[in-house]
């Protein structure tokens, strides 16, 4: 069996749904389908997303049009959370949590938007909080024997090979000395980057800013990530950055996972 799980930062789903969204869905496929960046309350939700079928659980921020994440899951989920109990993440929708199981594989896949931090030193802080937090939360999860998948747009390259001029970034946020490491704090907890695992020191990015004809030149940032906990890797097959598809100025990412 093999399970896909595929995760998108759509910068707004209202205005992704014009660009195909239904149908790249339906091409890629996934039994687990998350998403970052949502920007819609409940009762802006587009009509056409009733065309997937999916069973459809959803984090909007309290500011609208700001933030917020969904799961699309074929199966139903073991349990569903909603947030990691601290009232000033919880309140953006950043965080959903839904737990699965599939034969021998069972694993919590938390969906997260990482705050971004380029606009202000204070929001700078708050990102950096925020890593903190979720890994503290995360690591109790995991000593209580959960089998954890970590999803979403990250908002930090990690590495000068995950962009495409790592020089000319180094002061500003999204390539901050103190934001990646809180990317190897991560990976030094039990967790593994999965394209890294399996595709090495491929060049390849997940996000291009909309100015200056980015994504044409392929000027862009690998941002997005699957971080597995090590005691999954033995069920993963692949991981992917599906780059021709558009609607975003991110482009999903994924993982497939074998099990028998």
């Amino acid at each position: 069996m093999r399970i896909k799980l595929i995760s998108w930062n759509v910068n707004g789903l209202r205005a992704v749904v014009k660009h195909s969204f239904v149908n790249s869905v339906r091409e890629m496929n996934p039994d687990i389908l998350a998403l970052q960046e949502i920007k819609v309350q409940e009762h802006q939700l587009p009509k056409e997303i009733e065309e997937l079928r999916f069973e459809k659980f959803w984090s909007f921020g309290l500011r609208p049009g700001y933030s917020g994440v969904a799961t699309f899951t074929r199966e139903k989920p073991l349990q569903v959370k909603y947030g990691i109990g601290v009232k000033k993440f919880d309140d953006e929708g950043r965080i959903l949590i839904t737990k699965h199981k599939f034969g021998e594989l069972e694993f919590s896949l938390y969906n997260i938007y990482f705050p971004n931090g380029k606009m202000s030193e204070e929001r700078l802080r708050y990102k950096l909080d925020f890593y903190d937090a979720l890994l503290r939360f995360i690591n109790r999860k995991r000593k209580e024997g959960e089998k954890i998948i970590i999803c979403g747009d990250f908002n930090t390259a990690h590495r000068e090979i995950d962009l495409k001029n790592p020089k000319s970034n180094e002061k500003n946020s999204g390539f901050l000395p103190v934001e990646r490491k809180w990317i190897d704090k991560y990976l030094d907890s039990g967790f593994v980057d999965s394209f890294r695992y399996i595709n090495g020191d491929k060049i390849q990015y997940s996000w291009w800013t909309y100015r200056f004809n980015a994504r044409a030149k392929n000027i862009g940032w690998r941002i997005d990530y699957f971080l597995i906990d090590k005691r999954l890797v033995k069920f993963l097959e692949d991981a992917f950055i599906l780059d021709n598809v558009f609607g975003s100025d991110h482009c999903p990412v994924g993982i497939i996972l074998k099990t028998k």
